[in-house]
């Protein structure tokens, strides 16, 4: 009877249990993103999958679609104490908020890690959210300025498509003939190309003609200079003097990419992130060629990264879904949707990456230009640098002033944010 009772009493104690563990509630990580809806999906498929291998966790997506929205949110729940456990973050952003501890250091993590190790990615976008040699966050990307075009407007207008080999002069004179004003109203019914007037557009133009953006110190902004001026001039003349790119009341009623997008405009330059947006046209083909090329071959680069951030009350649940978002498994999913340039080499140059069979036919072109991308400054302040800048290059571009007043003005005013990194 004793032994009965104990076996009974044992069964009970281990169903009680087993019926404790079936209940546990998942821990919960949020993690906040921006981006057009078929971005979103991109995320979407990447949560997903991390969830059916990891039960215990649920990740929350929060999706802000503006970038400019996005952007005053993070910083807004990041002074309030309470961000999101995982956020994307642009490396021109990244170390401002890192020096002020914002962020949990992921290098100690990936030391440890047995599914990815740094030198699995490129080390120009492992630099970008590096801080005096510690890795801060994750880069899942290394895209870069590239110029999108299409192909039905080049073969109308009898043109050769977009190349390397291609020139500043080639590019002038393709898209004065690609800008077609019918009925001579002054209000082309379609445009040359389409751009933003910032700072992050027309950096690789100076650096092409062999200007800086910024002086070797870090402690001031160099647009002045003979080089870095003759290129923003060029820039800006696409508005100003060619007219093959819409002015400041044509580009509010519609945005260039808008205009691109409905087959309005036959280039367009940006990173990758609007391939899987782009890939929803069906009117019209089109590729992606790299940017014109001026004294020299140079774009910039485009990266975010996955960061966990430091008031993060579930940084080991949050680890792990940074771990597999970079894995093979995760950076495969997010480069299927077109988002992403890959950081993780193994997967840029793999067929989910490279696959011919969907557009852009020449994403090869991404990674041909890695070896001549340049970054923008770290500084604490660049993001309100660059800001001033953005300001002052589209006074210029849409003709409000002459392109030195406007590079004096951006220095004069950045000047004061030049504080030197302790």
């Amino acid at each position: 009877m004793r032994n009965t009772f104990i076996n009974l009493s044992l069964l009970m104690t281990l169903l009680f249990m087993s019926a404790c563990g079936q209940g546990k509630t998942p821990e919960s990580v949020s993690f906040m993103v921006f981006g057009e809806p078929a971005e979103l999906k991109a995320y979407q498929d990447l949560v997903d999958a991390f969830q059916k291998q990891n039960t215990e966790v649920t990740i929350e997506l929060i999706h802000i679609p503006s970038q400019g929205d996005y952007r005053k949110r993070l910083v807004a729940d990041l002074v309030g104490g309470a961000p999101a456990d995982v956020v994307l973050v642009n490396y021109r952003r990244f170390s401002g908020l890192a020096l002020k501890n914002a962020f949990e250091p992921l290098g100690p993590y990936l030391e440890k890690s047995d599914k990815i190790k740094e030198d699995d990615f490129y080390q120009l976008s492992i630099h970008a959210f590096s801080i005096k040699d510690q890795v801060v966050c994750i880069p899942q990307n290394i895209s870069s300025l590239v110029t999108y075009y299409n192909k039905d407007l080049f073969d109308a207008a009898g043109l050769p498509y977009p190349n390397v080999d291609w020139t500043w002069d080639d590019f002038i004179s393709a898209a004065k003939t690609l800008t077609v004003d019918t009925d001579q109203d002054g209000d082309p019914e379609q445009y040359g190309a389409g751009v933003e007037p910032t700072l992050l557009r027309v950096a690789p133009f100076v650096w092409q003609n062999g200007g800086t953006v910024s002086s070797g110190d870090n402690r001031t902004i160099t647009l002045t200079d003979p080089l870095a001026l003759e290129a923003v001039e060029w820039f800006v003349n696409w508005q100003v003097k060619y007219h093959i790119v819409p002015d400041a009341a044509e580009e509010t009623a519609e945005s260039s990419e808008s205009r691109f997008i409905n087959g309005r405009t036959a280039m367009y330059f940006n990173s990758r992130r609007l391939v899987p947006t782009f890939r929803e046209i069906t009117a019209f083909d089109w590729d992606v060629a790299p940017l014109p090329a001026g004294r020299n071959k140079v774009t910039i680069l485009h990266s975010d990264a996955y960061c966990l951030t430091a008031a993060s009350n579930h940084k080991e649940a949050a680890w792990a879904f940074i771990e597999f978002a970079n894995s093979i498994t995760g950076q495969t999913i997010v480069s299927q949707s077109g988002r992403t340039v890959p950081s993780l080499i193994q997967v840029a140059e793999s067929e989910a990456f490279l696959n011919s069979n969907t557009k852009p036919l020449h994403s090869q072109v991404f990674l041909d230009v890695i070896p001549s991308t340049l970054r923008l400054p770290q500084h604490p302040n660049w993001a309100d640098i660059e800001e001033i800048c953005d300001e002052e290059i589209q006074r210029a571009f849409f003709g409000e002033v002459t392109v030195l007043e406007a590079m004096q003005s951006a220095v004069a005013r950045a000047l004061p944010l030049f504080t030197e990194i302790e």
